[in-house]
This record gives C-alpha cells, structure tokens and sequence, in this order.
C-alpha cells in the first residue's frame, strides 16, 4: 500500500513533544522542508511553527484554504468532527490505556498483577485440555486412532518397487536429415 501520511496543508498531527504533548492540531502551512505552521483552536494549542520530526501525522485531513485563520481552521475542524472521528480510532485506545497504566497506584498495579495470573491460569488449563485431546487422538503425534480422521499419507519408495518397475530403454532418435542447399 502506498504511503498516504503527507505533511500537507490540513494534515492533522499529534504533538508528540513539548507544553502541548497528546494534542491534536492542523497543519495550517508547510515553512520549510523541518518545520511547519500549526494551529489546534479545539485543542488549546495557538498557531506557533513546530518541527515537523515533533508531531505525529494522523491518517485524517481537513480540507480549508492555504494558510487559513485561525477560525476559519476551527470551522472546518468542527464541521470535520475530529474528536469524535479519533476517539474512535486505536491510536486514541492505546493512549488512554497507558495513561491510565502510568497513573496506577501500588494496589492497582497489585489487583493488576493477580488479575493476569488469574487470566493465565484459565489460558493454560484450556491450552493443556485441548493438547491433551489432541496427543490421544494421535494427531499430533503417531497415527491417529480408529474413529479419528487420518493424516496425509506419507509416499516413501521403498527398493522392491523400484526393482519390479524396470524402465524401458527409450529408442534412439534418428538424426535429422542435413539440410538441402540450393
């Protein structure tokens, strides 16, 4: 699939460093080939140049005019529904999980803990059962049991077939005819 994420006029990032980490803005112009004017009017973050190794591009882009005020960015933000349209994406998921994990306190990073052993417990105890289903069947290992559906067979030739089925010798071919010159 080709690469679709330019940096682009209405390109919506993400701060990835700074005062406004975590926050969405629009690219509103590109400066030059390190930086670029932003603006985040729903976000809280005012027009400012950024570099653009500093923000996460996001699939989305709204569409406003080149170099845009900042409420004309606005509209077009609102109209475009940004936040909905990112609350609903993985990127956002995965962020509020790990805040969530960062701000955890002793107890909940304990409940945590049994909570996944708990978890494990119930993973290894389906995993064993089905093995074992699996090995008594023989169809993990061996050949399995009457009842059971067969493996694949296996063509191994053994030296007796090979002694019966002698090849015949293929006749000569006759050597073509030199060609006639005119």
């Amino acid at each position: 699939m080709p690469f679709t994420r330019f940096v682009e006029t209405g390109r919506v990032a993400k701060c990835a460093v700074g005062k406004y980490k975590g926050r969405l803005v629009c690219i509103v112009n590109v400066i030059d080939q390190n930086r670029v004017l932003i603006d985040g009017p729903t976000s809280g973050v005012p027009r400012q140049q950024y570099a653009v190794n500093h923000l996460h591009l996001t699939k989305f882009r709204v569409r406003f005019p080149h170099t845009a005020r900042t409420r004309i960015v606005r509209d077009a933000l609102e109209k475009f529904d940004l936040k909905k349209k990112f609350e609903e994406t993985r990127w956002n998921e995965r962020s509020v999980a790990k805040g969530r994990r960062f701000n955890m306190n002793d107890f909940e990073r304990f409940k945590l803990r049994l909570a996944r052993r708990e978890r494990n417990r119930i993973v290894s105890a389906q995993y064993k059962k089905l093995k074992k289903e699996v090995v008594s069947n023989g169809m993990l290992f061996g050949k399995p049991r009457k009842g059971t559906k067969p493996l694949p067979s296996k063509r191994v030739k053994k030296p007796e077939d090979a002694k019966k089925k002698k090849k015949k010798p293929r006749p000569a071919k006759k050597a073509a005819a030199p060609a006639k010159k005119k």
